[in-house]
Formats: structure tokens, sequence, C-alpha cells
């Protein structure tokens, strides 16, 4: 029997690292992936986007997260005996449900053409990484899928296209290992409905899959009891592995301004505002950050199938320089942003970088 998976997101490491980001465990200063490896965790969640610099060349930020830069992670974290999910986008920067864009180099294509986009694509980052032996455990055919993936051909209700797209991908991870698990990853977690509707359709017109991946961010996706429901539900009506692909909570609501070092019109702030942390079971403490954990890892271990988690960006501490979009990167989703750390107050670490109780939590929790 495979260990349950206490799972981490590290996409954004590197770059940190560069920016200056340090952590520490009983005050001592360790690497990061160390650090998490000594809390229990064994595998980790990269996300790989198509092409995250501009048309002159200028990083997109946020991890930009490409090919080279998921080599450099993965072989890190394998040397360590982690495990490795690879999370494609399909996209040259952040696709979730509320935009799915069309890569650069497939902006003329039509759907036909990304069909086949998605087919080589796949198969030629797998083979990329097969050669550098940085394999994949597993791998996520898109992210957060909710409403479809590279628009407008494959928005959401057109489910035909949607699978069309994404049987591409699930061929092409199969023409190299036909046993690599495959993920297909939605977000709000606790909406049975929407999980129903898009698997019912994908089934009938997808390939074969191996695991059901779901986003849960509480101040989100409704209460952790919704969640549970729904996956007890998805474990008997799809037969599937379940995984919790994307989970965090809050640690406090104490602003990181002081340390992000930007101007307010260039702050984008925390997530979790406090109009939304109100909805959360669990207050944004340290202690409560802990027992929110607690709840979660024990509801979702007595989902049958349900066989691990990862925790999203843990160590996206607010140091200067580091944000979730730059300008170039605004301007290619086509938002107004502003940029700046979204993600502090969810990190599993503090604003200087100290380990929080929520980590010995993932430590000692047996399912």
């Amino acid at each position: 029997m495979k260990p349950f998976i206490k799972g981490m997101d590290v996409s954004s490491l590197n770059e940190l690292e560069q920016l200056g980001a340090k952590y520490y465990k009983d005050g001592q200063e360790k690497e990061l992936l160390e650090i998490l490896k000594e809390y229990g965790a064994n595998s980790v969640r990269l996300r790989l986007w198509n092409d995250p610099y501009s048309e002159s060349g200028i990083p997109y930020g946020a991890g930009t997260n490409d090919l080279k830069t998921t080599i450099s992670l993965a072989r890190r974290a394998m040397a360590m005996g982690y495990d490795f999910l690879l999370d494609l986008h399909y996209s040259d920067f952040w696709a979730d449900p509320g935009k799915q864009r069309l890569p650069k180099a497939w902006r003329d294509m039509g759907a036909g053409q990304l069909e086949q986009a998605v087919y080589d694509f796949t198969r030629e980052t797998l083979l990329a990484l097969q050669k550098e032996n940085v394999f994949p455990t597993m791998i996520q055919v898109g992210n957060e899928l909710s409403n479809g993936l590279l628009w407008p051909y494959g928005k959401r209700p057109d489910y035909e296209n949607i699978s069309r797209f994404l049987n591409a991908g699930i061929r092409a991870v199969r023409s190299v290992d036909p046993k690599l698990p495959v993920m297909l990853h939605l977000d709000n977690g606790g909406n049975n409905a929407l999980y129903r509707e898009w698997f019912d359709a994908f089934i009938k017109w997808g390939e074969e899959f191996e695991v059901i991946g779901l986003s849960y961010y509480p101040f989100w996706h409704g209460s952790l009891q919704q969640l549970e429901d729904n996956m007890h539900d998805l474990a008997e009506r799809y037969g599937k592995e379940l995984i919790v692909a994307e989970v965090s909570m809050g640690f406090t609501l104490e602003d990181y301004k002081d340390y992000e070092k930007l101007p307010d019109n260039e702050r984008k702030g925390m997530a979790s505002k406090p109009e939304l942390a109100a909805k959360v079971e669990y207050p944004m403490t340290p202690q409560g950050q802990s027992d929110f954990m607690e709840d979660f890892l024990t509801r979702i271990s007595r989902v049958k199938g349900c066989t691990g988690f990862y925790y999203w960006e843990p160590g996206w501490l607010p140091v200067p320089g580091s944000q979730w979009a730059g300008e170039e990167a605004l301007a290619y989703i086509e938002e107004k942003g502003p940029g700046g750390n979204e993600w502090a107050n969810q990190a599993l670490f503090d604003y200087e970088g100290h380990a929080l109780k929520a980590l010995e939590t993932i430590r000692d929790f047996q399912p």
C-alpha cells in the first residue's frame, strides 16, 4: 500500500530564494524542501507554463515556471526522495476557472490544431523530463478545469471540445508511459453539482484517467462538510482515486505591507480578506490553521480512495519582488492587477520564514 500523500506545491521556490526568502525550523535556517521533509512531506507539485515571458523576454513572475525551472525544482526534490506531480496548465501563465488563456504560440490555431498542439506539448515535455531523469510520478492534464481550457474553443459547457483537448493530452501521456497516473483537476471542492455535471460529461466523451483532483480553499469553496460530502459522492459515483490537489488555510489576518515594501496601489492584498475569513470555521491564527488542518486531514482520510493532498505554496513569503503577476503577465491575461503578494498569510511559515504549528499537525497525522 502506497503512503498517504502529504504533498506541497513549491512551484515558486526558485524565485523566492533568489529574492532572499529564508526558512527556519526551531530557529535554525534550512532549505525549504529539507524542512518540509522533516515535517513528513513526501511529494511536490510543480506547475508548468508554456512560455511565461513577454514577447521581449521579460519573465512573468510568480515563479516563471518554464520547463527549465520545473526540471531544476524536480531534480532538487527527487534527490531528497520526494515524489513529483507535474501540473500542466496549457497556458503561458495562471490557468484557473476565471482564465484559461491560449499560449501565445497557439493563438492563431483552430480547434484541430490546438488538439495536436496539446498532444505535442505534453509528449515533448514528458520526453524532456525523461531525458533529464526527473520523470513525474503523476501528471495533471490541465489545471482547475471547472470552466474548461484553451478558451474560447474549450469553454464550458462545450464538453465535446474540452474532452477533445484533454484526450489529446491523455493520449500523449500514454504514448510515453502507459502507467503514469493521470489526474483531472477542478476547483471548488465543496460544489457537488459542478463535479457531477463535469465528470458525467467527460466520461461520456473522454479517455480513461485515474485520479480526480480537487481544490479546496475554505474562504472560497464552502464548508469542510461540503468537501467531505462531495468526496464521498465522487468516490462512490466514479470509483477513481481522489486527491485534494490544492488546499490552504490562513494563519493570520495581520497585513504584510511592511515586508512586501510596495506602495498601496501596487499591492494585491490578501486572498482571504477579513470578510471572507469570517466564513471559515476556524480562526485565521496559527492554532486555527493547525486545527483546520487536523479536521481537514481527518475528513479526507475517511473518504474511500482518497490518497492524500497538496498544500498550495506553503513557502510563499512576502519578500520584496515576489508577486503573483508582473506588468507583462497582467497584459497577457488581460487583467488590471495590481500584482503584489496575495498569499503570504496562507503559508505554513510566518512572514519571517519560521515554521508554523500546522506543519507539526501534518507530520503527526496518521490516516
